[in-house]
């Protein structure tokens, strides 16, 4: 759909191991970039708060960013845009500060309470109580894969195709017994994941 203009898409993992991808500061401007190559008006929305803060001499404040997403997402005669937020449960929790995810939840609570219609966002996270709590909601359509016995053997299914493999000269030389344990152990903690 996005290929044939017909949609447009953004999309931002919340990677734990990379500090730049699990915080507000990292996801607005990347869907700045990314909404803005797909559309000139968006483009220009975005070349307009460039200029009004001394061409980048001066960060905007976080109400601004917001403004800027909102009047991106709003504009007249657009196709469906999908948002796509992945992985938030994977924002990094420092205590004594609000959270990356504590901060992000209410960005989604504002734009789902613009009520655009042509907008349409995913969120993928594992179930954690405050995320629920503030989603759940929010949302006319929830999917939980965390308890299917599918997703279950899945995981198992991958990680006895990794110990299995011979990939690892290591591995090669555990016992059987061994290789069933690891399996056994690391699929009933993935926790879903």
């Amino acid at each position: 759909m996005c290929d044939a203009g017909q949609a447009s898409m953004a999309y931002f993992y919340f990677d734990f191991r990379d500090i730049n991808k699990q915080h507000w500061r990292d996801l607005v401007p990347s869907l700045f970039i990314q909404l803005s190559a797909q559309s000139g008006p968006r483009c220009d929305i975005l070349s307009r708060l460039h200029s009004s803060h001394g061409s980048g001499m001066r960060q905007p404040n976080d109400d601004t960013l917001t403004q800027c997403l909102k009047e991106m997402l709003t504009l007249p005669d657009q196709r469906s845009i999908y948002l796509i937020f992945d992985a938030l449960d994977e924002c990094s929790d420092v205590s004594g500060i609000p959270t990356p995810c504590k901060r992000v939840l209410p960005l989604v609570r504002d734009l789902v309470d613009v009520r655009i219609p042509n907008l349409h966002i995913c969120i993928t996270s594992r179930p954690e109580v405050y995320i629920r709590d503030i989603l759940e909601p929010l949302t006319s359509l929830r999917v939980s894969l965390h308890d299917q016995s599918g997703q279950k053997k899945d995981i198992e299914d991958y990680v006895r195709s990794v110990v299995y493999s011979n990939l690892e000269a290591i591995m090669r030389r555990w016992r059987k017994e061994d290789k069933e344990l690891v399996i056994e152990t690391l699929s009933e903690r993935a926790d879903g994941m």
